[in-house]
This record gives C-alpha cells, sequence and structure tokens, in this order.
C-alpha cells in the first residue's frame, strides 16, 4: 500500500478526531473554570467537593476512565452513551480537572491588595472575582490551558479503543490487515497528530510571551 492510500484511508477518521478536540477542549475549559473557582469558594463543601472530584481524575487512568464510561456504565447502570459523547465526557471531566488546578493558581496569583481595592468599592465577592480577580487571572492561566487542550489531543488517541473511528482507529485497522504496514501507517499518523497541534503550539508559545511580558511590566 503506497503512503498516498495509507493518508487517504488515515483521512477518514480527521473529521471525528478534530470535532472530539474542539468539543472536549470546550467542555475541558468549562469544567476547569467551574472547578477552579470553586476551589477558592468560601465555602468549605464546595472546596472538599470540587477538591475530591479533581483528585479522583488527576489520581486515576484515563484510558481506565473512558472504559468505565463506555462499558462499565450499560452493565451497571443501564446508561449506554455514544462513543463520541463518552469521548467527549472523559475527556473533558479529565483535563478539566487539570486544567482546574491551572485556573486555581492564577486566580491565587493575583496580588490580595486587588481583593482589598474591590471590597473598598464596596463590590460583593462575586463582583469582585468577575470584574477585579478573573480579568487580571485570565492572562496568566492561558499559556497553560493551551497546554492543556495540546494534551487533550494526545488523549483523543485513546477513543479508537471505544470503536470511535478517529485516525487512530483507521491506522489499527491498516496494521490489522497488513502487519508490514506498521511503519508508515504510525510514522503519517505521527506527523499529522503533531500537524493539528502546531497551531495550538504555536498558540502557546505566542500568549507565553504575551503573558511574561505583562509580568514584567507590573
Amino acid at each position: 500500500m503506497s503512503a498516498v492510500d495509507i493518508v487517504q484511508v488515515l483521512m477518514r477518521g480527521l473529521p471525528t478526531t478534530v470535532s472530539l478536540l474542539l468539543t472536549a477542549t470546550a467542555l475541558a475549559f468549562t469544567v476547569a473554570f467551574i472547578a477552579g473557582i470553586s476551589r477558592v469558594s468560601k465555602y468549605k463543601f464546595v472546596r472538599i467537593g470540587t477538591m475530591i472530584y479533581v483528585e479522583f481524575f488527576r489520581g486515576t487512568s484515563l484510558l481506565i476512565q473512558l472504559f468505565w464510561l463506555f462499558f462499565v456504565l450499560p452493565e451497571a447502570f443501564g446508561i449506554r452513551l455514544d462513543p463520541f459523547v463518552a469521548g467527549v465526557v472523559t475527556l473533558g471531566l479529565n483535563y478539566g480537572a487539570y486544567g482546574s488546578e491551572i485556573v486555581r493558581s492564577a486566580i491565587l496569583s493575583v496580588p490580595k491588595g486587588q481583593t482589598e481595592a474591590g471590597i473598598a468599592l464596596n463590590m460583593t465577592r462575586t463582583q469582585q472575582m468577575f470584574r477585579v480577580i478573573l480579568p487580571q487571572a485570565f492572562r496568566t492561566m492561558i499559556p497553560g490551558l493551551t497546554n492543556n487542550s495540546i494534551e487533550l489531543l494526545k488523549g483523543t488517541s485513546l477513543v479508537a479503543l471505544i470503536t470511535l473511528q478517529d485516525m487512530m482507529y483507521w491506522g489499527q485497522n491498516l496494521r490489522g490487515a497488513d502487519y508490514s504496514s506498521a511503519l508508515p501507517v504510525f510514522a503519517i499518523l505521527l506527523v499529522t497528530y503533531f500537524l493539528i497541534a502546531l497551531p495550538l503550539i504555536l498558540l502557546s508559545k505566542y500568549f507565553e510571551k504575551r503573558a511574561s511580558r505583562g509580568v514584567a511590566s507590573t
């Protein structure tokens, strides 16, 4: 099989890989913001509940979480998820847990004087968070969240194991049909994943530069 034939087969999975990346990233960002803000809540039960979620998803295997959602839920609770939905939810919750630590540390990096200024202006705690703290913390957290998206892209290759027809799924099919094609198939997969990650890598570098410039000026 020629390299062109291999690329044509792998490209069948490209729309699934890209749409999975975009959807799971959107979910992960949303979860990261909610969990990150909850980690600095004044309510102890909110902080503890969020900490349990974060440490559970950071402390267990992404692959096992994926298998639980796709294979165990139908058997144990009768809840059957579409492979794409199972992939999005697992990736979103897993990388959202990692992202929440980035959001939390960015919030905590804002000087306390900013909060005190908000109090002096008679702002509520919510107003302080959304009008004073988050706008400043956002610049700091963007490089970390962009890196998180790159890691998420790498994680999407696992969804082939729950029958979702992404690029890795088609690569495994090609290798199964002809074991001698393993080298060209996985070489092309390496390059393709890198090309998809390249815009994210460049964005991350750009934001890192912008963030460091902002820190230096303060």
